[in-house]
């Protein structure tokens, strides 16, 4: 009987401590937020990779889902995430001796707006860039695109996660 008893309570306190549960992102608390809303980050650069916006979207949704277990809503969510895509660039950074690119640099520049409908103080616009220099024969399909997507996810989360989610 007795162990019967340790089992009910010991299952009902750890039911108690799930269900009290707080939602985080890297050891910081999202407060009473239980809802996210992420939009489409459509790609309003002069180049367009018809592949970017929807890769960049899915990967903010991604990161959250992962690591939050904050509820994925389409329409008035606790925080709230919009941009764009304000740039995507190739640039040749040298040459060889017949003039042609040897070397090319690919920039991306994404726009975040963030919302946070419970702390109005943490609202934020802020922008991302990054580079990285590429062989000019080498496909932007292949791991150059991914690592600018993964360093800007990073910039991301360093930079406006780490010091505002802290605060919820």
């Amino acid at each position: 009987m007795k162990k019967i008893l340790y089992i009910t309570l010991f299952s009902l306190s750890t039911l108690f401590f799930v269900a009290c549960g707080a939602y985080s992102f890297t050891g910081g608390s999202t407060g009473d937020a239980k809802t996210l809303q992420i939009d489409f980050f459509p790609n309003q650069a002069s180049l367009v990779e018809p592949t970017l916006s929807q890769r960049f979207t899915q990967d903010m949704l991604d990161l959250f889902t992962r690591q939050t277990n904050l509820t994925t809503v389409t329409s008035n969510g606790d925080l709230y995430f919009s941009g764009e895509i304000t740039g995507y660039r190739i640039t040749p950074m040298s040459a060889t001796a017949d003039q042609t690119a040897a070397q090319n640099r690919l920039t991306i520049t994404v726009n975040v707006r963030f919302v946070n409908k419970l702390i109005e103080k943490d609202d934020f616009e802020k922008q991302f860039s990054f580079y990285s220099d590429y062989a000019a024969d080498a496909q932007l399909t292949g791991g150059v695109l991914e690592a600018a997507l993964d360093e800007i996810m990073e910039r991301l989360t360093q930079d406006i996660f780490n010091a505002s989610v802290a605060k919820w």
